[in-house]
């Protein structure tokens, strides 16, 4: 966190500066245009004068959670005034059930995992307008839930991997003798049971450890099994990735009005490392996870707010879910999209199974 929200601490508001800042915010995320004293002063119910309301406005500035732009005489929140919104103000909305609703139909009908963590992102992105980002499950984090192997010649197998977040991975792999179909049933069955659990990666060096032990201590039907297994796991364990779906959105938003702010963002897309690091923070936080302006840590990300949820697998947190918008952001839309739809994806991956 910059310095500036870590001493939300020393903020002292009382309820009228509360309720104008809150006010002053929803106005501003509404129209995208300053807002003055006059304006607030008429919000329904704001029993205040435009002197006061002046007043107020100006101890918002002084501890600096308001700003004036240059070419204005509104005011505008700044990242800290966000903070405090997000901290203190924020009356989070439930879902509309037609938003619900479509969450719940668009993840349902994906075959496999890959397609429902991409439509996932892409419906996000769909309801919020904003970019949809998804950090998917690393593959040598995953757990292995079974192998099968399948005869398909006389010294070709089909080996299938299937792991806890739902992935299905198959391949070819060549044996130097032929095997019965009883005996393939067989030599899974003894896989699964010593290695059914296990991350991918704690897999690999068990094999490694098998495949070394002298090959008399190793009953036949144990080799085959280490065997197949070896050639099905031998590729490089793949590193976690990240997919954006409707960046393209973030072109007709007025904040992003400068071409120089969409090019550093859309390279931060491109290159993906800053976007994995900074979800890898929120996979270890708890439920949803907040990064308005420079509090990500990347430049890039300085004019724009991050709203991410982690999405579970039989009971793991596996991968992040979350948009990518201007800190002018409707917070209180966006943060139960996002929940509702990390919940819904993680039942969906459960359903895969």
């Amino acid at each position: 966190m910059t310095e500036s929200v870590e001493n939300l601490q020393h903020l002292e508001l009382n309820d009228r500066a509360h309720l104008l800042l809150k006010l002053l915010i929803r106005r501003y995320v509404s129209d995208g245009e300053p807002v003055g004293s006059r304006t607030l002063s008429r919000e329904p119910g704001l029993d205040l004068s435009a002197a006061t309301v002046r007043n107020v406005m100006a101890d918002l500035e002084d501890l600096g959670l308001i700003r004036a732009p240059h070419t204005s005489a509104g005011r505008v929140p700044t990242q800290l005034g966000y903070r405090v919104f997000v901290n203190s103000l924020l009356q989070v909305q439930t879902p509309g059930r037609s938003n619900s609703r479509e969450i719940v139909d668009a993840l349902a009908g994906a075959k496999d995992a890959d397609e429902l963590l991409e439509s996932a992102s892409e419906l996000l992105s769909d309801i919020t307008q904003y970019a949809g980002v998804i950090m998917l499950p690393g593959s040598d984090k995953a757990k292995l839930r079974q192998v099968e192997f399948l005869e398909l010649s006389e010294d070709r197998v089909l080996a299938i991997l299937v792991t806890d977040d739902g992935r299905v991975q198959n391949r070819v792999i060549f044996l130097d003798k032929t095997l019965s179909a009883a005996e393939l049933v067989e030599a899974a069955n003894f896989f699964n049971s010593r290695h059914a659990g296990r991350t991918l990666q704690e897999v690999r060096h068990r094999l490694l450890l098998d495949m070394h032990r002298d090959s008399d201590e190793m009953n036949r039907m144990m080799r085959t099994a280490v065997e197949m297994a070896s050639q099905l796991l031998d590729d490089e364990p793949a590193e976690e990735g990240v997919v954006v779906s409707g960046e393209t959105k973030l072109l007709g938003i007025p904040d992003f009005d400068q071409l120089g702010k969409l090019r550093e963002i859309f390279d931060t897309f491109k290159t993906k490392q800053d976007l994995l690091s900074l979800l890898d923070k929120s996979m270890r936080a708890s439920g949803i996870s907040i990064f308005i302006g420079e509090e990500s840590g990347y430049s890039a990300l300085t004019d724009c707010s991050v709203v991410t949820a982690p999405y579970e697998s039989e009971g793991r947190c596996i991968g992040v879910i979350g948009v990518i918008g201007p800190t002018r952001m409707a917070y209180e839309e966006v943060i139960p999209v996002v929940d509702i739809t990390a919940r819904v994806l993680g039942s969906a991956l459960r359903g895969l199974h």
